[in-house]
């Protein structure tokens, strides 16, 4: 076993990432305004930059809310749904950059963002803000599935894939409205989460010995 990390995963309820670093030795904590889906006591229900400070070897942000940063929602920047303001719309943007941006430029060595790809408007208010050094999908992790994902990485090499399999469906873009669909899309992929831990987990050590 490598020297175990204080991993802290923030915006997660499943507790996905979070079991795929405690299962190979690390201190990992999921952290999110929502309870623990499985009941863990390794969850810290509140707002996760509340604990960026506490002595963390890497940080992982599961799925921060994203919905005014990604490219699908910049139409309602313009044209808000029924309801809505610009003026409200442009507040919310604000405050997804001030999130993503505290995360970015968190006092921790290591550092992954995971993020659908982004509109110009949101760029320009992150914080020292720099491309994505990746983006992933589930099919190249073992899920026969599609749902291109972006990692914005410090302190972290890519993630090299694991096991690609067929399928291509877009099972997440095709969900059918209802309550659960939002939570049910943040939902991190298990074999994402498993490299993460196995490539990520070991690099303290490697670079103690380099």
């Amino acid at each position: 076993m490598s020297r175990a990390l204080r991993v802290l995963v923030a915006c997660e309820f499943s507790g996905t990432v979070r079991r795929a670093f405690a299962a190979r030795g690390h201190d990992a904590w999921s952290c999110d305004l929502l309870p623990a889906e499985d009941g863990s006591n390794r969850h810290i229900r509140g707002d996760a930059r509340d604990h960026l400070n506490d002595g963390w070897d890497l940080l992982m942000v599961a799925h921060p809310p994203c919905t005014r940063l990604c490219n699908s929602g910049v139409r309602w920047l313009h044209t808000p749904p029924p309801g809505r303001t610009r003026e409200e719309m442009r507040a919310e943007l604000a405050e997804a950059a001030a999130l993503f941006s505290d995360f970015w430029t968190a006092p921790i060595e290591r550092v992954c963002i995971e993020n659908p790809v982004m509109h110009r408007h949101a760029k320009a208010l992150i914080r020292d803000y720099r491309p994505p050094a990746q983006s992933v999908q589930p099919w190249q992790f073992g899920h026969g599935e599609s749902k291109r994902t972006c990692l914005w990485l410090r302190g972290l090499p890519p993630l090299v894939p694991t096991n690609v399999v067929s399928g291509r469906e877009p099972r997440v873009h095709r969900m059918p409205p209802g309550p659960d669909r939002a939570r049910e899309r943040s939902r991190f992929f298990s074999g994402i989460a498993e490299a993460m831990a196995d490539q990520w987990g070991g690099l303290a050590e490697q670079e103690a010995l380099a």
